[in-house]
């Protein structure tokens, strides 16, 4: 009797196989979206700018400043903003195995230990006046009932519902680590931009404290010619008032100084003034590479992070219309059960006290209230999305190289404008000095000349770091930077 138990066991086992086998993925299989890249880039016509082939790694170093480097070589350990992306990296992939254990069977153990007593009052007496209850054998003080084993139950994946979880796990993993790369783009592009952005404010503060002593300088020669009698009290007045404005600017940009060493403190994971020792003495502006190497644009779709996440949250999308779809279609499993019972801890073991089960359920959804076909149609609509998501990452990308590339460009045209400006406003102010000493003008063409030359000055050094800040940026457009 056995053997035929088992026999038909085994058979049940084997259909359910032959159709885990014959099974297929339901679902729309996956493409890639075929992206068109523009011809090169519109504003990389000019001097400057190479669009071969580029390798954009460490784009830092292209600024041969070693306090830079220093700084991003210690950002990647340190940084909070990437611990988190590598936390989210984590959770996606312990996703991924939740998503996976559905393939697999489940089994459990059990135990358990049951002490009853049945109510006097609710049996009924014997016919033949034995007392014995029809509806109860053995004594009426107690039982003891002694029960342990194995459950086990396996739904087979016939139409790929778990296969199309895992392929949609295994995208989202995919869009994280994509996500992580962003985050370390970003960082190393506000690393660049802040420091860039102190030197910056460390050479208008310079600026200013050099047109500040030459003012303080004339401000001296003026009260010397008012005590001999030839400058007036109202030149003398106008000469304080103009040293005083540029002193006025000094707290400003000596706050702008420390913010931006505050944020780089912040950016490296310390407390803020951690670094202020380390950054705080002068260094000049990080310079321009002789070249800018941006590549072709159908390098951008492979190497920014940010369109690779929306690709793989793309994949994501579609997998998860085949897990919608698979509902539709009836569910296959297999289950059994192998254990032992008995009234009595004696021979909880022997083999009478055993007992055992096996064998397939089948259960397809006949009416749901249109439930999976509605959750379908979620499914779909959330691939458009992703898909409408993904082409306006591309386009955004594009935007952006593009105007970082005309920001960089037209900046080192205002650049060399304003270098002609320093000089003449420089020569304005000789000259106007020696004609102001002369008598021939009036001490008020001498004033006009310092602002306009500090104004140039300050513009300048504003300018340098500007252009700087514009090649991070570009940089920063096109993506370098995640791959070490």
């Amino acid at each position: 009797m056995k053997r035929i138990r088992l026999t038909a066991a085994s058979r049940a086992g084997g259909a359910v196989l032959a159709l885990m086998t014959a099974g297929c993925t339901v679902g729309p299989d996956y493409r890639r979206p075929d992206t068109p890249a523009p011809p090169p880039w519109s504003e990389a016509r000019y001097n400057g700018i190479d669009t071969r082939p580029a390798d954009l790694a460490r784009w830092w170093e292209e600024f041969n400043d070693p306090a830079l480097t220093r700084l991003v070589n210690r950002a990647a350990g340190a940084n909070l903003d990437l611990r988190l992306a590598e936390s989210r990296i984590r959770e996606a992939r312990a996703l991924r195995r939740v998503a996976e254990s559905g393939a697999w069977p489940t089994v459990d153990v059990s135990g358990s230990y049951r002490r009853s007593r049945t109510s006097e009052n609710a049996i009924a007496p014997s016919s033949e006046g034995s007392g014995d209850s029809p509806f109860f054998r053995g004594s009426n003080n107690g039982q003891d009932l002694f029960r342990s084993g194995f459950d086990s139950s396996w739904e087979i994946d016939v139409f790929g519902g778990v296969r199309r979880s895992v392929e949609s796990a295994d995208a989202t993993v995919e869009a994280t680590i994509e996500d992580h790369r962003d985050v370390l783009v970003t960082l190393l592009g506000d690393i660049a931009r802040n420091y860039i952005d102190m030197r910056g404010f460390q050479r208008r503060l310079a600026v200013a404290g050099n047109n500040l002593k030459a003012q303080q300088d004339s401000l001296e020669i003026i009260r010397v010619r008012f005590q001999a009698g030839m400058a007036s009290d109202l030149q003398v007045a106008q000469a304080e008032a103009q040293v005083n404005t540029t002193a006025a600017e000094i707290p400003a940009l000596e706050a702008l100084v420390k913010q931006a060493a505050h944020r780089l403190d912040v950016l490296l994971g310390f407390q803020p003034g951690a670094l202020w020792t380390e950054l705080s003495a002068d260094a000049p502006i990080p310079a321009l590479p002789p070249q800018a190497h941006v590549g072709l644009p159908s390098e951008l779709l492979r190497r920014r992070p940010d369109i690779r996440r929306a690709e793989r949250l793309l994949a994501a999308a579609n997998a998860e219309i085949g897990v919608a779809t698979a509902d539709l279609y009836p569910k296959f499993s297999l289950s059994g059960a192998f254990g032992v019972t008995s009234i009595s801890a004696s021979d909880w073991f022997s083999a009478p006290s055993r007992f055992w089960s096996i064998g397939p359920t089948i259960r397809w959804p006949i009416f749901d209230a249109g439930r999976i076909r509605a959750n379908i149609e979620v499914r779909t609509a959330r691939q458009e999305q992703a898909l409408t998501q993904y082409e306006k990452t591309v386009l955004t990308a594009f935007e952006d190289v593009e105007n970082a590339l005309v920001s960089y460009v037209k900046e080192q045209t205002r650049y060399r404008s304003l270098t002609d400006a320093v000089v003449a406003n420089r020569r304005a102010l000789a000259l106007a000095d020696d004609l102001y000493k002369n008598g021939l003008i009036d001490f008020l063409n001498v004033l006009d000349s310092q602002r306009a030359l500090n104004a140039a000055e300050n513009d300048l050094a504003q300018s340098e770091a500007t252009m700087s800040t514009n090649l991070v940026a570009l940089y920063k457009a096109l993506g370098g930077g995640w791959e070490n």
